[in-house]
């Protein structure tokens, strides 16, 4: 039974490029400073990578170093709050234990 559906992309013109992917640059380095270093770093070397992928025509690893330096940087952020959060609540206890 043949399907009557085309899966084929239709043919892209010589100089088509696709939009460039965020690189998160500036959220990087924000997580980097203000949240979680180790991750932070993480996520600024796959930010680094974006614009020289894309620009080299490698424009699915550009997309894929986009998206892992969002990640990192989420992570970073999500740890970092964490980490100051749970350091306020064990600090408050230890000040509370005293009195």
């Amino acid at each position: 039974m043949e399907s009557s559906f085309n899966t084929q992309q239709p043919p892209r013109p010589e100089n088509y490029q696709p939009v460039r992917p965020d690189n998160y640059l500036v959220v990087a380095i924000l997580t980097t400073i203000c949240c979680c270093m180790p991750f932070g770093i993480v996520s600024i070397v796959y930010a680094a990578k974006v614009d020289g992928l894309y620009r080299g025509g490698l424009y699915q690893e550009a997309e894929y170093a986009s998206s892992q330096a969002r990640k990192w940087a989420i992570i970073a952020a999500v740890v970092g709050v964490t980490v100051q959060v749970l350091y306020v609540v064990l600090y408050s206890a230890a000040l509370a234990s005293m009195l």
